[in-house]
């Protein structure tokens, strides 16, 4: 007689349920994410994933062999990347950069995890088996999914990493387990938002219990910042249209003239990310609290170029343009500064840099004097939001020029 295949074991319900409690205990300010989280049975993921729907799928072959500890950090690095929004950034990063093929989106999957994973385990979570770490690409920790994608490349990464998959939480492609939109027990984009503010306010109430890395998120959380990838929207688009360097040819994307003409591959042209200068008014009427936003807004700046360094700088600026920085991340940049108020030394600074910036970003309360004549490039103004006192006489701003974007930094 032949030997009976054994069964496949039944998803242990018990056993992810108490990781699922440990994991809580272990980061409290995670507890709603991780609850808000619906399990679902399924023989299709290679281990524990999530969809943007916030249904967490677990192969029962996963949990039975994986220790409960270990589940505990999965279900927290599951969690993460719905937190982080990694699904819509990877979605954003592969329009902008013309990716469509599997193998890149397994690139953003372990760019994902690298932000996510630098800082989730310890303090009575055990890394599980396997789990990838930047510094096995030879990648400093701390940065954004975005910034590692600019430099991991599948075919230097030391090891096979065909296994891994989050699903499309982490990634943005849809898997063939995937319930969809229209599946039981998803959540809907305002219940999402509302589990991501109660997280942000769990964090922000006691900041001593999470990592520098979950505290800058819960920042950005309670005060979003600016849609950069419209804003820089336009200069994007004219760049493109221009004579200048807006756009490259690509095989990943093929031409559409390519279907008139059999048997000849054309590159399609791929848009690039513009250049971006960001003068940051450093001045004394410009309040700590304000600086700490503008910042913010720096990150998303880079974030929206694809966190790349040759392509957003940053000039403090109070009566005098300070050093130049090129930064493809926020923290760190000294704000030099605390004197008067003349942006039109930023504006000069930034326009004599070579290649020329596409788009100059100023941060400022408004207090300053403009360029007397529309700068060569798209400007975009973030005013810092100042009360209006009709019986204060002494002094009053001139208004932003109209040739300038003008948008509303809350602090």
């Amino acid at each position: 007689m032949s030997a009976m295949t054994p069964a496949a074991p039944a998803l242990d319900l018990d056993k992810l349920y108490a990781a699922r409690l440990h994991a809580a205990r272990a980061r409290p300010y995670l507890a709603t994410a991780l609850f808000a989280l619906h399990l679902v049975e399924s023989r299709g993921t290679p281990t524990m994933a999530v969809d943007r729907h916030w249904r967490c799928y677990a192969s029962p072959a996963f949990v039975d062999r994986t220790p409960e500890a270990e589940l505990a950090a999965v279900w927290v690095h599951e969690v993460s990347h719905l937190l982080r929004d990694h699904h819509g950034r990877s979605d954003r990063y592969a329009r902008t950069h013309g990716l469509t093929s599997p193998a890149e989106r397994l690139r953003m999957n372990i760019a994902a995890d690298f932000e996510i994973n630098d800082d989730a385990f310890g303090d009575g979570l055990v890394p599980p088996e396997g789990v990838v770490m930047p510094g096995m690409a030879q990648l400093p920790e701390g940065r954004l999914m975005e910034s590692y994608l600019s430099h991991l490349r599948l075919g230097d990464f030391p090891r096979d990493l065909a296994w891994l998959d989050c699903g499309s939480g982490a990634d943005g492609l849809d898997r063939p387990w995937d319930l969809g939109p229209d599946g039981a027990h998803g959540l809907s984009e305002q219940e999402r938002d509302a589990v991501r503010f109660r997280v942000a306010q769990g964090i922000a109430g006691r900041p001593g219990r999470a990592s520098p890395g979950w505290r800058r998120w819960a920042e950005e959380a309670f005060q979003p910042p600016q849609p950069w990838h419209e804003l820089l929207g336009a200069a994007l688009r004219a760049a493109v249209a221009g004579g200048g360097p807006g756009g490259d040819y690509t095989h990943a994307r093929p031409a559409r003239r390519a279907a008139s003409l059999p048997g000849i591959v054309l590159p399609g042209l791929r848009r690039m990310p513009p250049r971006v200068s960001v003068v940051i008014d450093t001045s004394g009427s410009v309040s700590d609290v304000e600086l700490g936003a503008a910042l913010r807004e720096v990150a998303a700046i880079c974030r929206a170029v694809g966190c790349r360094r040759d392509l957003v700088t940053v000039i403090p600026c109070d009566a005098a343009a300070h050093r130049v920085q090129p930064v493809c991340r926020a923290e760190g940049i000294p704000l030099v500064g605390g004197g008067g108020t003349d942006l039109r030394e930023g504006f000069a600074r930034a326009l004599r840099a070579q290649p020329r910036p596409d788009v100059v970003v100023a941060l400022t309360d408004g207090q300053t004097p403009w360029p007397g004549h529309r700068p060569p490039c798209r400007t975009v103004i973030g005013l810092f939001p100042r009360p209006h006192d009709d019986e204060d006489s002494d002094y009053r701003p001139d208004p932003p020029p109209s040739w300038a974007r003008v948008v509303e930094i809350r602090s």
